[in-house]
């Protein structure tokens, strides 16, 4: 995520100015296996650690980067932590998407006055270095959002350059990982949207919620028309923060003959809400495609028949709203099963996981944008084919 350009007056005057996506937090079984596991398929350095070597005797945390995108795996070490009932009731997930602002206490509070429901009251950690506080409010599901601002040393700009992410953490030994992903990039540069699935009928109750609580903005509308096969649909609402940083698709279950993926999400997520996927923009989609195929990460299969009709489609649109044609080339999008859509404003390339996990819950997008800032209304039916076949073989559609 390309950091906001926000002058001092506007977060005084707005305390839920977001700045950035300082963090994307997962709890997981092993943070050290997890790590080298999305280091290896996706790029991620291995930057930073905090354990029982470095003074931390409650939990393991391991912080990954990639462009502007910092990811922080996280394993309970006792028994008692609520983290553990949380891996034991949802397995390995997203905890916490983290939002940079200018006062983290002022935020969270203001969040609160706005309705927001407290997960955590303001924490800071410091040294002679600098501080960072973190405040947390509950959004929907398992969910959490945090605001986090940081000085001295653990300011954003330091921890962009490589500096430590907050007191007990240290760098990582050179480790052979890291010089092989500089050696071979998979281009991913920051957090483009993050989709959560919540129960039926509440979709609506959580986009009041973002508009009440954070001042985010509804900014697309996708309905069970648009959004379904024969056999399953869902319907979605697309929250954007107020100075677009971040955008929220919100996903709820819609009736269908068979079940549709949403439902499949919620019976395997111990029937709680939660994020679903997390959408990383390239500017090269072509490349990074294929260095993560080239790494193993196992995509969704599109079928054969979807690149029949895609072209004509797409570049109708395009000559419709003077817009130059595709310049990816055609062979190569179909060979790397990328799928690909268009708008008023241009087209977009993007491609999806299958689940990270032995459950069904959580699954990664590498999107590339040429001008569209939509989510591929043109590829739903596409992808929700070729998700069913998925559920079909794990004996959940």
């Amino acid at each position: 995520m390309t950091t906001a350009n926000l002058s001092s007056t506007q977060t005084a005057a707005d305390p839920l100015t977001l700045i950035d996506v300082d963090h994307v937090r997962f709890f997981v079984g092993n943070a050290k296996q997890a790590a080298f596991f999305y280091a290896y398929t996706f790029g991620f350095s291995i930057e930073q650690m905090a354990d029982l070597t470095t003074g931390c005797r409650d939990r393991a945390r391991y912080l990954l980067t990639q462009g502007n995108i910092r990811i922080v795996f996280e394993t309970p070490l006792c028994k008692d932590d609520p983290a553990a009932d949380e891996l034991r009731c949802y397995g390995d997930g997203v905890k916490d998407i983290a939002f940079a602002v200018a006062d983290a206490e002022t935020a969270w509070k203001q969040a609160v006055a706005n309705g927001g429901e407290v997960a955590y009251e303001p924490i800071t950690i410091s040294d002679d270095k600098g501080s960072v506080t973190t405040a947390g409010i509950k959004t929907y599901g398992r969910a959490v959002h945090s605001f986090v601002s940081r000085t001295g040393q653990y300011d954003l700009d330091h921890i962009k350059n490589g500096g430590i992410f907050e007191p007990n953490f240290r760098h990582t030994d050179d480790l052979s990982i890291n010089e092989f992903n500089r050696n071979n990039p998979c281009g991913l540069l920051f957090l483009d949207h993050c989709v959560g699935n919540v129960d039926e009928g509440k979709m609506d109750y959580w986009v009041d919620w973002y508009q009440n609580v954070l001042g985010f903005a509804m900014f697309k509308h996708f309905d069970d028309a648009d959004i379904s096969t024969e056999h399953s649909a869902l319907m979605s609402k697309v929250m954007a923060s107020g100075n677009n940083l971040i955008k929220f698709p919100i996903n709820e279950p819609a009736a269908g003959k068979r079940k549709s993926q949403i439902q499949e999400y919620l019976e395997w997520h111990d029937n709680t809400g939660g994020v679903q996927h997390l959408a990383f923009r390239t500017n090269d989609c072509i490349e990074s495609v294929a260095e993560l195929r080239r790494r193993g990460v196992d995509f969704l299969r599109i079928p054969d028949e979807y690149y029949e009709e895609v072209w004509e489609r797409v570049d109708k649109t395009l000559t419709e709203h003077g817009h130059k044609a595709v310049r990816e080339d055609h062979e190569r999008i179909r060979d790397l099963g990328i799928l690909i859509d268009a708008d008023d404003q241009g087209y977009l390339l993007q491609l999806f996981t299958k689940p990270l996990q032995d459950r069904p819950t959580l699954f990664f997008e590498i999107i590339g944008r040429r001008g569209s800032q939509s989510f591929g209304k043109g590829n739903f039916k596409a992808l929700f084919q070729a998700l069913e076949l998925e559920q079909d073989r794990r004996g959940n559609l």
